[in-house]
């Protein structure tokens, strides 16, 4: 089988290439575009942004002329576009989802209620979708991956992004028949579950980044539904209500990721976790109880065992998405998703004292965290998956800092797609 660069390469002489529609010109979208025009056999040919200069900008700094920027919300006017082998920027996603000389979508918002949206219209047109919104994977992906696979379509997280680059580790030891004892991520700074916009604006302007995003880093959240993703993914579960957060270097994981009574740190095996000490990188821990395949682990300097870990200390977020888009159209293939079902829920968590009648806001805002439950434990609880949360989303009733907030706690002002998705999802598994 040809490789991913191989196929693209042998399309372009052929004188296609994959037309791929963006929602979403933040940073995770701008380094696509420039990515993928340094790519054979690809382009980004349309972009949606609510800021038509983000796009414009995008462009051009990935080398487009001017010239063959076409604004338009225009739907004829944007095909000819397309067809004339231009680029259209927009403000209508429902155009980019809808447009028929597109092949694959991507939404890189960040929004969980709006990639819902996205996913599900490109779903009824018939589109692959690639998810970098894995909120809105996390909340109803088992959902829209069903609705996909019935339609005949890709419905993927990205390469790049935690969540793919873990399973890339999973699939690779378990095709070889190595035993999966843990997979997990390093997590880049201490855990601060009272971060917020504000107690992050300093660091963030230092680092060019959004407070908002940046405070969902810091709070866990972010980690939590990562590695949500992973266990929908494989069956995997987190050890203990919102994992571990071990202290390690890379050397140490396979200590660290055995059971209590065989001197590590886990009630158990096949888990999800993460470690402080280890980020950027990813990694997945196995075994065997094969005696050469053991002997030969030892020879080829992996450890002296029962475990062994295979990290990554690298992800290249939206830079590889491309990777993702491609193996969509060309094999027909997932990077990463929901294969099993809903595993995890990231549920949520009030950061401080909240009163009734408060609006909640979203991720890495002030009012709430998440936290990741095995979903028979949210279940349970009735608890509140974090990606359903934001401004119509109000409180019945107080709530103290530190509580899972439920249901029964809120009640809408306005409904959301991600609401009804969710609601038709809970009905159908």
């Amino acid at each position: 089988m040809l490789n991913i660069n191989r196929k693209l390469a042998k399309l372009e002489q052929e004188g296609a290439y994959i037309k791929v529609g963006l929602v979403g010109a933040g940073q995770m979208g701008r380094g696509m575009i420039s990515q993928i025009e340094s790519m054979k056999g690809m382009r980004v040919v349309m972009t949606a942004d609510l800021v038509v200069d983000n796009i414009t900008n995008a462009y051009k700094h990935a080398g487009v002329n001017a010239a063959n920027i076409v604004e338009t919300d225009d739907a004829q006017v944007a095909s000819k576009a397309v067809q004339d082998h231009n680029v259209v920027a927009t403000t209508d996603s429902k155009l980019v989802t809808s447009l028929p000389e597109i092949d694959v979508v991507v939404d890189a918002t960040g929004v969980p209620n709006i990639g819902a949206e996205i996913a599900w219209d490109s779903i009824l047109n018939n589109k692959h979708i690639v998810m970098l919104n894995v909120e809105a994977d996390v909340t109803v992906g088992p959902l829209l991956k069903k609705m996909a696979d019935a339609s005949g379509v890709v419905y993927t997280g990205s390469a790049g992004d935690e969540p793919g680059a873990i399973m890339e580790l999973y699939d690779f030891a378990d095709a070889m028949g190595f035993e999966v004892v843990a997979l997990g991520k390093g997590k880049n700074n201490p855990l601060n579950l009272e971060a917020n916009p504000d107690t992050a604006a300093e660091e963030a302007k230092a680092k060019g980044s959004a407070p908002k995003m940046l405070a969902s880093f810091q709070d866990g959240t972010k980690t939590m539904v990562e590695m949500n993703a992973v266990a929908n993914a494989t069956g995997f579960l987190p050890d203990q209500p919102g994992m571990h957060g071990f202290k390690g270097s890379v050397s140490e994981l396979p200590g660290i990721f055995m059971e209590k009574d065989k001197g590590g740190q886990l009630n158990g095996r096949g888990i999800v976790d993460y470690v402080n000490g280890v980020a950027p990188g990813v990694f997945a821990i196995i075994a065997s109880d094969k005696e050469e395949v053991n002997a030969e682990m030892k020879y080829l300097k992996m450890g002296d065992g029962p475990n062994y870990v295979l990290y990554r200390p690298y992800h290249l977020t939206s830079l590889e998405t491309p990777l993702s888009i491609a193996k969509a159209y060309l094999d027909r293939e997932a990077t990463i998703a929901p294969y099993y079902g809903l595993q995890g829920e990231t549920v949520t968590v009030a950061k401080k004292d909240l009163e009734a009648g408060e609006h909640l806001d979203s991720i890495g805002g002030f009012t709430v965290y998440g936290k990741l439950l095995k979903s028979s434990e949210a279940k349970d609880q009735n608890a509140l998956p974090l990606g359903l949360v934001d401004r119509n989303v109000v409180l019945k009733k107080s709530i103290k800092k530190g509580e899972v907030i439920t249901y029964d706690d809120v009640e809408q002002t306005k409904e959301s797609t991600i609401w009804k998705l969710r609601s038709i999802q809970d009905r159908e598994f």
